[in-house]
């Protein structure tokens, strides 16, 4: 394994310039996901991790070596592609090991290591077999396969799951995560679904539009987003953005909502500032009529077994809560809820940064 040093990247297509001077380190044997809408530049960003696309500018490095103009093949690392990009004529076990026989390895050693992959991943029984034979979950592992008996520096992942139903998606997050604890190779993976990026890694690092918005571990980065952006990307449901007017008149700081007043620490923002108010679902809880309230409208219920999503109302904003099932709730109800002082994030309204309370 190894460590990867990202200075001043940077990539041009032409005159537009899609990753706009990325700095970033990742530690030996670290997991790190880079998460973001379609078209903010992570698999750009990976490819060129990869070699397969050309560097505009910057410098990479893995481990000791500066290697902007090193083949792929030169780079040691394996990826893993969304389409599995499997040989269809080949059996499994053939397509594992088809790498290393393109490296010169002996048949017998070749298939010993063809044999612990697929046991490491729990597909030994299926080495025989052709891929049209396989689910699109055993297909994966196969993909996966080839890229562990090339022991690489890296592995990366490019979106490996999109392709499979929410069950399996579920089961390979399990396989990935067992198998990364297992060798613990440096590993970048690349999703849109930030459950996959929570769950999965030791740190994600969420982009938009070709630059980092945040990098951190899940829970740092979901407790205290640095922005409207990541705050309302990592979360689901995302987090709920209303917007307030501070009212720091008679000694305390207050935002207000239309009629509605929530007392709050002081800010430093001054009276009349127009901020943005967010609050996680979880984080919304049902109380009797108070200061700390928002008085809402339940819209739509979700009905999920553990708990209910309570699409409301709120002063003409849609927000989402997140109750308990048990409750007698009906659509058109009045219900009102409390946002504690410690769940709240405050946004400034025009760039979106956040406000430290």
């Amino acid at each position: 394994m190894a460590s990867i040093h990202l200075e001043t990247i940077v990539k041009n297509y032409g005159s537009f310039r899609a990753i706009k001077g990325i700095d970033l380190d990742i530690r030996e044997g670290e997991f790190v996901a880079f998460v973001g809408p379609s078209g903010c530049g992570k698999s750009t960003l990976l490819r060129m991790v990869a070699g397969l696309e050309e560097i505009s500018g910057g410098i990479l490095k893995i481990g000791d070596t500066i290697v902007n103009d090193l083949e792929p093949r030169e780079r040691d690392v394996a990826m893993v592609f969304q389409d599995y990009a499997l040989y269809p004529h080949m059996s499994v076990a053939d397509n594992i090991g088809f790498g290393l026989k393109m490296r010169g390895m002996s048949a017998q050693e070749r298939r010993k290591q063809v044999e612990e992959a697929a046991e490491t991943l729990q597909i030994t029984a299926l080495l025989e077999r052709k891929p049209g034979q396989l689910s699109g979950g055993q297909r994966q592992r196969v993909a996966m396969g080839r890229a562990i008996v090339r022991r690489p520096k890296v592995f990366l992942f490019d979106e490996p799951l999109s392709n499979l139903d929410a069950k399996l998606r579920v089961d390979m997050r399990t396989q990935i995560k067992r198998l990364h604890s297992l060798l613990k190779t440096t590993t970048i993976y690349v999703t849109h679904d930030q459950v996959e990026a929570m769950t999965l890694a030791d740190r994600v690092v969420i982009l938009k539009d070709g630059q980092i918005m945040q990098s951190g571990e899940p829970v740092e980065v979901y407790d205290t987003p640095l922005s409207r952006f990541v705050g309302e990307f990592i979360g689901s449901p995302k987090m709920n953005i209303l917007p307030v007017t501070v009212d720091a008149s008679g000694g305390e700081t207050h935002l207000r909502l239309g009629a509605m007043r929530i007392r709050t620490p002081q800010i430093g923002a001054g009276d009349g500032t127009e901020l943005l108010l967010g609050v996680r679902p979880e984080h919304l809880v049902p109380c009797t009529p108070g200061e700390q309230t928002l008085s809402a409208t339940i819209d739509v219920l979700e009905p999920l077994g553990s708990d209910t999503m309570a699409v409301c109302l709120v002063e003409g904003h849609e927000i989402t809560a997140r109750l308990a099932p048990d409750r007698e709730l009906r659509p058109g109800t009045q219900v009102n809820l409390q946002v504690a002082s410690a769940n709240m994030h405050l946004f400034d309204a025009g760039s979106g940064t956040r406000i430290t309370l």
